[in-house]
């Protein structure tokens, strides 16, 4: 009886010398308390990692972008200075052509030189190689045309149009015909010979230049508003041309001018 009741005064107690002794126990030896702590600290240092990959990759992903965008704009502007030096040397061609031109259209100092098909002067009605093939005439007349003798010229190419009015050369012929009335400065007659190649060979290579003439006559004759509208015409039905490149230039001209 007294064992049993000893024994029972044991268990009664053991709880609190627990209690007692695993409160008498610092946290800093508590071996629960260290593995958590353990545990912790790795968990931290995988996160750490995990992290430290994905802003890698995140960075190598950024450069590679910043990389391909400076490739792309170094193209950019290769390909925009190529396109600048392009445009400036077709401005510096169509310039000196348009110089070349106008030297042309005001030099009238050769007309008195003997012809030389015949050696003297063309008559009225007279083709210039008699009994010729078009093509020979038309070859004829033109070079007077290259030889700056316009007054006769004018009559070589008319009585080529009289003879040979369904020549594959007439539409040229026309248009050369206008062209020798421009430079001895009877624009009145250039405006005339200049519609008649657009009225009377519509589709022909000489339609542009025709057209163009067109508003250099007008612009001759102070006929400012039909001089705009025939070369703003020119622009617009002939882009990417000559033709359009001096229309560009006489527009430009005029607006220089404030006419």
């Amino acid at each position: 009886m007294k064992n049993l009741r000893s024994g029972k005064v044991f268990m009664l107690f053991a709880p609190v010398v627990l209690a007692g002794c695993t409160a008498l126990t610092p946290p800093s030896e508590d071996p629960v308390l260290i593995k958590l702590a353990e545990l912790d600290q790795r968990l931290e240092a995988i996160e750490r990692i995990v992290q430290n990959q994905s802003l890698v990759q995140l960075s190598q992903q950024v450069t590679a972008l910043e990389r391909r965008a400076d490739e792309l704009q170094g193209a950019a502007e290769e390909l925009e200075y190529n396109s600048t030096r392009t445009t400036e040397r077709q401005r510096d061609l169509y310039a000196d052509l348009d110089a070349r031109i106008q030297a042309l259209e005001t030099n009238l100092t050769a007309m008195s030189q003997p012809n030389v098909l015949d050696g003297g002067t063309l008559a009225p009605g007279q083709l210039p190689v008699p009994g010729g093939s078009d093509q020979e005439n038309y070859q004829a007349a033109f070079e007077l045309v290259k030889e700056q003798r316009y007054e006769q010229a004018v009559m070589a190419f008319q009585e080529f149009l009289e003879t040979f009015p369904d020549s594959d050369r007439a539409a040229n012929a026309q248009y050369w015909l206008a062209e020798s009335y421009y430079v001895t400065r009877r624009f009145d007659d250039a405006l005339g010979a200049f519609q008649a190649v657009l009225d009377s060979y519509p589709g022909s290579s000489k339609d542009a230049d025709a057209l163009l003439k067109i508003g250099y006559c007008n612009y001759e004759l102070k006929q400012w508003d039909e001089a705009r509208t025939a070369l703003t015409r020119v622009q617009a039905d002939y882009p990417d041309t000559t033709a359009a490149r001096f229309a560009d230039q006489r527009l430009e001209r005029m607006e220089s001018e404030g006419v």
